[in-house]
């Protein structure tokens, strides 16, 4: 590191990272190496001594972030990190805390609903295409609602010695809860579909050259395949992998499964984390059942 008056921005979260990196916190490195980028890239590509970070230079930032049509959370996303990145240089005396962020929003507000009906799903589950990329990506998509809402980063590291005796076992990589799932003639149908060779993966995107950028990458082709599918199929939610878990517990919801034996599905350590995926249930499933305590008591 350098001396401390003259430790750039760049240079700490580069060092940061490497941190991060080597306690398998990859996904924080990269997202405080994403928003250190961005506001780089806002200065005109230069970097800028984090003693110079001030209140007028994150306030323009975020003006910027909005006028390019990014939302409240995203923009908000990015002011976090850099917040977390500068709080981090506080704590390592490097500066002195002259607290530039104390102006911008770092709150979140309420996203539209991620959770969509049975009816949406029975489309995808049938969707058909010659396009190799956009049916994997339906594929993907109904084998994380079959799973009960498997993540997709769960999924792409999936190998077949997770299944055994009718079961699928895995690690949430999330939490690191372990998950068990019938293996059901869905998820088997879908598996075996890409099964490939003597892979120990299940599906083919980690190929063990670089695991974590084959991750990204695919993440990436299928989430974008995915936006793709739900115009074809009229769909107006933005589909991803947040969306089958959100919609199988809505769903389950629906069709009055209990909350408890939806937040043990799901991996959920308390069931106040399951009743957020359900806040945002549609108001047809509340109405049906206002319908139905009215006709209990009609004459």
């Amino acid at each position: 590191m350098k001396s401390k008056s003259s430790v750039t921005l760049l240079s700490y979260t580069t060092h940061l990272a490497e941190q991060l990196s080597r306690y398998n916190r990859e996904r924080t490195a990269e997202t405080y190496t994403a928003a250190t980028k961005s506001l780089i890239a806002f200065l005109g590509g230069s970097d800028i001594p984090l003693s110079q970070i001030g209140c007028a230079t994150i306030t323009s930032y975020e003006a910027h972030l909005r006028l390019k049509g990014l939302t409240t959370n995203t923009t908000s996303f990015y002011i976090r990190n850099l917040r977390a990145i500068y709080n981090h240089a506080v704590d390592d005396g490097i500066i002195n805390d002259a607290q530039p962020f104390r102006r911008a929003y770092t709150g979140t507000c309420k996203t539209q609903k991620r959770a969509i009906d049975a009816a949406s799903i029975r489309k995808i589950a049938n969707f058909q295409s010659d396009n190799i990329a956009l049916q994997s990506a339906a594929d993907l998509f109904m084998f994380s609602f079959y799973a009960r809402g498997m993540a997709f980063t769960d999924i792409a590291t999936l190998k077949w010695q997770n299944i055994s005796n009718g079961y699928l076992r895995y690690k949430r990589h999330k939490t690191g809860q372990t998950i068990v799932i019938e293996w059901n003639e869905h998820l088997q149908r879908i598996a075996q579909k890409y099964q490939q060779g003597s892979s120990a993966y299940i599906f083919p995107i980690i190929k063990g050259v670089n695991p974590r950028r084959e991750y990204l990458s695919a993440s990436h082709a299928i989430n974008l395949n995915l936006k793709k599918i739900a115009q074809r199929l009229g769909i107006a939610t933005t589909l991803t992998f947040y969306v089958a878990r959100h919609s199988w517990a809505s769903i389950a919801y629906t069709i009055q499964i209990p909350v408890p034996t939806i937040s043990r599905a799901l991996g959920h350590n308390s069931e106040s984390t399951t009743r957020i995926y359900l806040a945002s249930l549609d108001n047809s499933a509340v109405d049906n059942a206002n319908r139905l305590v009215l006709e209990s008591v009609s004459f």
